[in-house]
């Protein structure tokens, strides 16, 4: 016998299915949304730009970044994490991590109305037509960082004298100074060695002396290189010597910027103990390559050490490296810095070379402070890396020498993507000095 079916009863039956069915339909839905976010497609799926991989000093020096996501880590953030232990964070911000941004009021001087720029970074006077390069500042991301004040700067130093040791790089960086200085008063050039890379200048008014003592490697190498970067043999480097050019003038002054870097790419033989132990990029030797890093970290070691250890207890500024921008090529083969604009963060990352130099600089800068903080040495850390890696625009490129293009709109010549014109971005390096001398005064390192 067949059971009777109720249709009122069927139908409460169906509501209540179709009622469970909705349910388990948005509760699938809302897990799904979820945990959306922690779903991830394969990386053959997910196509980003490459980033080169080459680690040979011919690489291309501009890493190209992909588009940063939000689960990824700003280049600037690197920078920051890094610099959290050393001396020169102030108390609100790391003035070393920021942007550039619009400056419509310019540089303090021209190429005119300063007589301390070097031909080869006097990009106007050589023909650079552009001039939108000049008009960018260094903008720290969580503070306001001051012009730079030469008349209080010179005030602060009177009857007291500062040093730029290092290499090309830091006379560009003491060019600037001058400049910046000039707008208040006049130095007066009082010595200068036979090749005019190394200089002294006096500013009577304050009694402040101020020079750029060249040593490219900061420690005894002997260079068979002409005033072009031609070099007919590898470099001597001797890494447990440092370069008495700078260590016998080293008591001499209050306040020393120290820096180097690049010259350790070029080939070298490396001594120690007046025996050679391997080199770098010396093809065809029969020696041990050992690699610029190990000569850099030697070196810094060599040179911090001396500095922390000195009986003469001088101020101390250590510059890190200073990245170029050569594109398709490097400045013997024909490489170029011809962008108009800096890059913005994220936009472009520093190569592998210029990154394994900031590490050692970073990790053996840290263990000097911690070394010379019992000792009484004040040292700081000028880090300039990043705000110099966003300048691709400011170089002299073809303007190193005077009109380039003269005579053949065409011609190739050597281009400089490593030094600044003047004025330039470098400029902007002395309001960081400043900046650090005038919170040092405050009580607001840390």
């Amino acid at each position: 016998m067949r059971p009777e079916i109720n249709p009122s009863s069927l139908h409460k039956q169906n509501y209540v299915f179709a009622k469970f069915a909705l349910s388990f339909l948005l509760i699938g839905l809302a897990f799904r949304l979820f945990f959306s976010d922690s779903i991830r497609l394969p990386s053959s799926v997910v196509q980003e730009p490459p980033v080169s991989e080459s680690k040979t000093e011919t690489q291309s020096p501009l890493v190209s970044l992909p588009i940063q996501k939000q689960d990824e880590v700003d280049p600037s953030a690197a920078f920051t994490a890094k610099n959290e232990s050393l001396t020169n964070r102030t108390e609100t911000c790391d003035i070393f991590v920021g942007e550039w941004v619009p400056d419509p009021s310019g540089p303090f001087y021209t190429n005119e109305s300063c007589h301390a720029i070097e031909s080869h970074q006097n990009c106007m006077k050589n023909g650079r037509l552009d001039s939108d390069y000049l008009y960018w500042r260094w903008t720290p991301w969580d503070c306001k960082l001051p012009k730079f004040n030469p008349g209080k700067f010179l005030d602060m130093m009177k009857d007291k004298s500062w040093a730029f040791i290092g290499d090309s790089i830091s006379r560009n960086h003491v060019q600037s100074l001058l400049c910046i200085l000039s707008q208040t008063e006049e130095a007066i050039e009082v010595y200068h060695d036979k090749e005019y890379r190394s200089k002294r200048w006096h500013f009577p008014a304050h009694n402040f002396t101020l020079a750029v003592i060249w040593t490219p490697l900061l420690i005894k190498a002997d260079i068979f290189e002409d005033i072009n970067g031609v070099s007919s043999s590898e470099i001597q480097l001797h890494l447990d010597k440092l370069d008495k050019i700078w260590t016998e003038q080293y008591k001499n002054y209050d306040y020393a910027v120290i820096a180097s870097g690049k010259w350790f790419l070029k080939t070298a033989i490396y001594h120690e103990n007046d025996t050679v132990m391997g080199c770098h990029n010396c093809h065809g030797k029969n020696l041990t390559e050992l690699g610029f890093e190990y000569a850099y970290r030697k070196a810094l070691q060599l040179v911090l050490n001396f500095v922390t250890n000195s009986e003469h207890q001088a101020f101390v500024f250590f510059r890190t490296t200073t990245p170029d921008h050569f594109e398709n090529g490097e400045w013997f083969s024909g490489g170029t810095c011809n962008r108009t604009v800096p890059f913005k963060g994220g936009e472009v990352g520093l190569k592998d070379v210029d990154a394994i130099m900031r590490d050692i600089e970073l990790e053996e800068f840290e263990k000097a402070v911690e070394i010379g903080s019992q000792k009484g040495v004040t040292l700081a850390l000028l880090d300039t890396t990043q705000m110099s890696l966003l300048r691709p625009d400011a170089h002299p490129g073809p303007y190193r020498q005077f009109q380039p293009f003269a005579q053949d709109k065409n011609a190739k010549v050597q281009n400089d993507c490593l030094h600044w014109c003047l004025p330039g971005p470098i400029d902007s390096w002395n309001d960081l000095v400043m900046e650090t001398l005038v919170n040092l005064s405050k009580g607001n390192l840390h």
